[in-house]
């Protein structure tokens, strides 16, 4: 009897696993989910986001992935997974600048990162750069991204509503 309780559990368990992955693989991504994500900074909702970029086909994802791992290393309490976190968002986000130097949603993103990121890690040096790429297509970005830069403006010292 003890036997069958066990496949039982394991069974459920399986399930509701196989469930959750499903659910998160057809959930899709949407920008706009994406950049109130970002603002919000709420780990769990970092988590779950990071999960739906993965199962994405969206050619630029990887970016996507990068800034959500920097976004979710600001949020943990261990400076060990800090770095390990932000590293590994660095890298993806640079990757992805590097495959496509004119996408300017990732300066953005880069742009947003490096206004707050910690002294201590050293990413700081693009920021004019980011802001001027970022002013100069504006125009030229989907509807959902030009709300995010101008929402991301009442807070940011270095991008302003009025440069738009």
């Amino acid at each position: 009897m003890k036997m069958i309780n066990n496949g039982k559990i394991l069974l459920v368990f399986l399930l509701t696993v196989g469930f959750t992955k499903t659910t998160i693989a057809q959930q899709k991504f949407e920008k706009a989910a994406f950049y109130a994500v970002m603002d919000s900074g709420d780990l769990d909702a970092i988590n779950k986001q990071i999960e739906i970029v993965q199962a994405s086909s969206n050619p630029n994802k990887i970016g996507y992935e990068g800034a959500l791992l920097m976004r979710k290393a600001g949020k943990l309490q261990l400076p060990s997974q800090k770095l390990k976190y932000f590293k590994q968002g660095r890298i993806k986000l640079e990757s992805a600048l590097l495959d496509d130097a004119a996408n300017t949603e990732y300066h953005f993103l880069r742009l947003a990162i490096e206004e707050h990121a910690p002294k201590i890690v050293k990413y700081h040096n693009d920021i004019e750069n980011d802001k001027v790429i970022v002013q100069k297509n504006f125009k030229n970005l989907p509807e959902s991204v030009q709300q995010a830069i101008k929402d991301y403006c009442k807070n940011s010292k270095v991008l302003h509503a009025e440069d738009f």
